[in-house]
């Protein structure tokens, strides 16, 4: 008997939905195959998932995360000096006062800051009594002249008539001891006229020095004693710096010496050195360093009489290694630069920083003079960072990527 491939098939199906739990192993295999399938797909996306990490790790790894400039220490002479505070204080300040007592101030005519020249008349002080004084000694010098001249005749007329014997030898004498008299009495008298006149003059209280007024203690109306200070003047406005330096740093100073003194502004005033104090303090062990400030530059500085201020002595220069300011890192307050290694990874020194002067920093210790350090950007390295170098200027921004 023929059978037909269809026919074959159809006797196959026949069997097994007739076979008894033969659809029931079908279909279990067929699930369990596909649970299979799907456990190995898993597999091996969960192998090839590390491998693809890494990879991504290594690349962004390997590649810069900035653009950076390098830069060499360079060898310069940095200036050599001693750091001091002190107070500002007048070159000389005048006590300027009345040299008259019991008279009344009448006018006062400057005030504190007005700038005043060598006799000009700062107050005045009434001079009524000093007056009627000069007027009764010029009049009793008057009358003593008029006195003078009789006895001046008298003694002549002794002289001629002793020389005859017409007169007493006690006679002649008291006519020679009236003239004597009457001499001195002029004398005595002009004298007084001249005192009376100087108190009169002194009535007008002047400036002894140019300078500018800093204190002003007359009042109008006033009556004031001998001696009693009326105005501050401080001498053709000169000012000083009183710089207290350690006794360890005297030796180093001298007259003529070169000083930077700053203002209240950050303004720094050129100056020299006057004098250097011979002694010290015994209870703070600093000695005063008279410093002289120009007048004109001290008052564009804003440096005025009383103030604190610091400032700098130029003692000499020295060689030191120098960065640009750019390429030193002040983190966790110590100073880092980044140098660059093998294959442009950088690595994080830590350095120790000396003076500044300009745009440049002293490194004196941690760095070699051949060392090449990244010169700008440091605040977004970090330790084994790639970067790639460039000879031009260093970009002015961090890329997004940078940290």
């Amino acid at each position: 008997m023929l059978y037909h491939p269809a026919m074959k098939r159809q006797n196959a199906t026949a069997q097994a939905v007739t076979r008894p739990g033969g659809a029931v192993r079908r279909c279990m295999n067929i699930a369990c195959w596909l649970v299979s399938a799907a456990l190995l797909g898993a597999c091996g996306k969960q192998g090839a998932a590390p491998d693809a990490a890494a990879s991504r790790a290594s690349q962004a790894q390997a590649r810069p995360s900035i653009t950076v400039q390098t830069v060499t220490p360079q060898t310069r002479l940095w200036p050599v000096s001693v750091s001091a505070h002190g107070s500002i204080a007048p070159w000389q300040e005048t006590l300027i006062g009345a040299e008259v007592g019991g008279l009344r101030v009448m006018d006062v005519l400057v005030n504190v800051g007005d700038t005043v020249q060598q006799g000009q008349v700062l107050a005045l002080l009434r001079t009524d009594a000093l007056q009627s004084d000069l007027a009764a000694a010029r009049a009793s010098w008057t009358q003593a002249l008029a006195l003078l001249a009789e006895a001046r005749a008298n003694a002549d007329r002794a002289r001629q008539l002793q020389s005859s014997d017409a007169i007493s030898s006690q006679e002649a004498q008291r006519a020679l001891t009236a003239e004597q008299t009457a001499q001195a009495q002029v004398d005595a008298l002009k004298a007084q006229m001249a005192a009376t006149e100087l108190r009169v003059s002194q009535s007008r209280v002047v400036a002894t020095d140019s300078g500018v007024i800093s204190a002003r203690l007359a009042t109008v109306g006033a009556v004031v004693q001998p001696g009693q200070e009326l105005f501050r003047l401080i001498r053709q406005q000169r000012l000083e710096w009183r710089a207290e330096v350690p006794a360890t740093d005297l030796h180093r100073l001298r007259a003529g010496q070169q000083a930077r003194v700053l203002g209240p502004s950050g303004q720094s005033v050129t100056a020299r050195v006057r004098m250097v104090a011979p002694t010290v303090d015994a209870a703070t062990r600093n000695g005063l360093v008279y410093v002289d400030l120009p007048v004109a530059a001290a008052q564009a500085a804003g440096l005025r009489s009383g103030m604190f201020s610091g400032g700098q002595f130029d003692v000499g220069q020295v060689q030191g290694l120098t960065l640009p300011q750019t390429a030193v890192l002040l983190r966790d307050g110590f100073s880092y630069v980044f140098t660059v290694g093998a294959g442009n990874k950088v690595m994080q020194v830590k350095v120790s920083t000396g003076r500044r002067v300009g745009d440049r920093v002293e490194i004196t210790q941690g760095l070699s003079a051949d060392t090449r350090v990244v010169a700008s950007g440091v605040g977004f390295l970090d330790e084994g960072d790639t970067v790639r170098v460039v000879q031009g200027a260093a970009p002015a921004s961090a890329p997004a990527s940078a940290r």
